[in-house]
């Protein structure tokens, strides 16, 4: 028996009238009622009186009822399966990354989820943070790691990969070098090399210094990190930066944490919660990546 008998035989039974179901399955009434006499041949027994105008269920055919229902649902099943696969496999995804932020492990997920579903054609592009978070809303992206200065952009789902606080980053023989704790007042006095608008470094700094009604002098802006302490290595500035980007200058730069600024700067992937099992697999391999040590 295959499965196109079964759903023949279902549409019989349902319909009570070989026409009909010949109609619902669209094939001819002879075709119809040719491969129902397979089955029953197959099976060893007849599954419908036709004795009269109205074709009913024999006693085997009820017992065959069900079982040939769960047997069509169950094909159903593993066809929705091999679509979503199907789907991965000529899918397309594009990730949004902020500006000047080289995360490893991004590009390992990345990596790990090509060498598996090599057929998704995927698409990597950089921009400020604020653009990233618009481009996931609308769908033109489906994954982004930003910048932020909260957690979770509203009507987006996030996974917060960096959580650290602002510093101060100098050349040795800065005033600002020698001092064991610096606040942001201490910062007004010196031009500031930093972030551009948009990316969330430069969102909570700005916060801070609004919330003091400070007016900072920014000198230089930059949205990669080492152009940000190579500038101030040049003393052009001091730099803002946080806790693990100026740790990778420790040997030219001294950093010293911004006592008065609570608010910690966050790097996190951002989605749109959808029906996408490309997008499900690259999270599950950007999980995996991001909490390695």
């Amino acid at each position: 028996m295959d499965l196109r008998q079964l759903a023949y035989f279902v549409a019989v039974a349902e319909e009570q009238n070989f026409t009909r179901a010949a109609e619902r399955v669209h094939i001819s009434q002879s075709g119809v009622s040719a491969q129902i006499r397979q089955l029953e041949r197959e099976l060893g027994a007849e599954l419908f009186d036709r004795t009269s105008r109205t074709v009913t269920l024999t006693v085997a055919g009820k017992a065959a009822l069900e079982h040939a229902r769960a047997t069509l649902a169950a094909a159903g099943t593993i066809g929705r399966a091999v679509a979503e696969v199907s789907e991965l496999i000529r899918g397309r995804l594009t990730v949004g990354m902020v500006i000047g932020c080289t995360v490893t492990p991004l590009f390992d997920a990345l990596a790990a989820f090509h060498d598996v579903h090599p057929g998704v054609e995927l698409s990597l592009l950089e921009d400020g943070s604020d653009r990233l978070v618009d481009g996931v809303r609308s769908g033109d992206i489906d994954l982004a790691l930003i910048g932020a200065a909260h957690a979770t952009p509203d009507g987006l789902d996030a996974l917060t990969i960096v959580d650290e606080r602002l510093v101060v980053a100098v050349p040795a023989g800065h005033p600002l070098a020698t001092r064991r704790r610096v606040e942001l007042s201490d910062l007004m006095a010196h031009p500031i090399v930093c972030m551009p608008p948009g990316t969330g470094l430069r969102t909570v700094f700005d916060r801070a210094c609004a919330a003091q009604g400070l007016h900072p002098t920014i000198a230089l802006q930059a949205s990669a990190a080492d152009s940000i302490a190579a500038l101030a290595d040049r003393g052009l500035g001091v730099a803002v930066l946080s806790e693990s980007m100026a740790a990778s200058y420790r040997d030219r730069l001294t950093a010293r944490t911004i006592d008065d600024v609570d608010t910690p700067a966050l790097l996190a992937l951002v989605w749109k919660r959808a029906h996408n099992p490309a997008l499900r697999e690259l999270l599950e391999h950007a999980r995996r990546a991001f909490a390695r040590p």
